[in-house]
């Protein structure tokens, strides 16, 4: 009796391994190879620009050499961005990290960060996802052609594989990041955990996708973005640092600001000043307000102002009308 049971659980065996085997050639079939193919040799296509006027509440810090030493004021200041000139730059977003701690508060943050690309796209902001090593999982999609083809520029002031902290003009980051800054308790092996953006994270539509600093400055140039918003992490290095972050952008003359509620310092409580993780961000978000650009909340990222974004008289006087119904 028990040679045909082990038939019985034989044939089950190879079943379930004939189903994995298809389920393998269908997830790598010639038509998936074929649809990279043909979207790396197609033409890119880009967003459109579209009327409507964000309105941030920028928050900066006060430079004046009397407070050195001193917790800087909070400066607030309202500015109107047209949508259709700004950017949102998505930093480092990866689906792991070394840090079970900081990987766990990308996760929280994920899908936050999701809803308000969300809306900022549909108000015609451009998105660019820039989950840095990681371009090999996007290479022949659209978000990265489309990045790899926009026409190339040249930058005013040289790009850097990495804008390292500058003493002369920032002093030193107000939190010790030198050592060890995971604020886990035992921490693990400094070795790569991640392959990818988060998957709450979506990219679609005109999105691009690029860890470049020329790639990215080339998109930007080309669709007219005067203005960038940049989230993710770490605020005290990738954000501050990367050839697309916050140091590179201000000197490349955009009009820059951290979205201070989607971000997130590597900070670890052991170290100097010795205060929770979540202050060590606030400080590292109020010395980038002080020496580098303002920082908003991502809610204004959401909204236009009322009537901004309705049809423009002079782009409907130079295009054909909608045929009638």
């Amino acid at each position: 009796m028990a040679r045909p049971r082990r038939s019985r659980v034989r044939g089950i065996v190879f079943a379930v391994l004939a189903l994995a085997l298809a389920a393998g050639i269908l997830r790598h079939s010639p038509a998936d190879q074929n649809a990279s193919t043909t979207a790396a040799a197609q033409p890119a296509t880009y967003r459109p620009g579209v009327p409507g006027k964000l309105r941030l509440r920028q928050r900066s810090r006060d430079k004046s050499p009397e407070l050195k030493g001193v917790a800087a004021k909070p400066l607030l200041k309202y500015v109107d961005w047209k949508a259709a000139e700004t950017a949102i730059i998505i930093c480092d977003m990866w689906d792991g990290h070394y840090c079970t701690s900081a990987a766990q508060r990308v996760d929280a943050m994920a899908p936050k960060m999701n809803r308000v690309i969300t809306a900022a796209r549909n108000h015609g902001v451009m998105i660019i996802h820039a989950p840095s090593g990681c371009m090999n999982m996007y290479e022949g999609t659209p978000y990265r052609e489309r990045m790899k083809q926009a026409k190339t520029f040249k930058p005013p002031t040289p790009l850097k594989r990495w804008c390292y902290l500058e003493p002369g003009v920032e002093g030193k980051l107000p939190i010790d990041d030198s050592k060890s800054p995971c604020d886990d308790p035992v921490v693990g092996p400094r070795v790569r955990r991640f392959s990818r953006q988060h998957k709450a994270i979506k990219i679609i539509g005109y999105d691009g996708v690029s860890d470049s600093g020329q790639e990215i400055y080339n998109t930007l140039r080309q669709l007219g973005i005067k203005n960038v918003a940049i989230m993710g992490v770490h605020t005290n290095m990738c954000v501050l640092g990367r050839p697309f972050g916050i140091r590179q952008l201000v000197k490349l003359g955009f009009n820059v600001v951290l979205v201070r509620d989607l971000t997130d310092a590597m900070y670890d409580p052991r170290a100097w000043p010795y205060v929770s993780h979540t202050r060590g961000t606030e400080l590292v978000i109020e010395h980038i307000e002080k020496h580098w650009c303002p920082s908003i909340d991502s809610g204004d990222l959401t909204k236009v102002i009322p009537g901004s974004n309705d049809p423009d008289p002079e782009v409907l006087k130079s295009r054909p009308a909608a045929s009638s119904p």
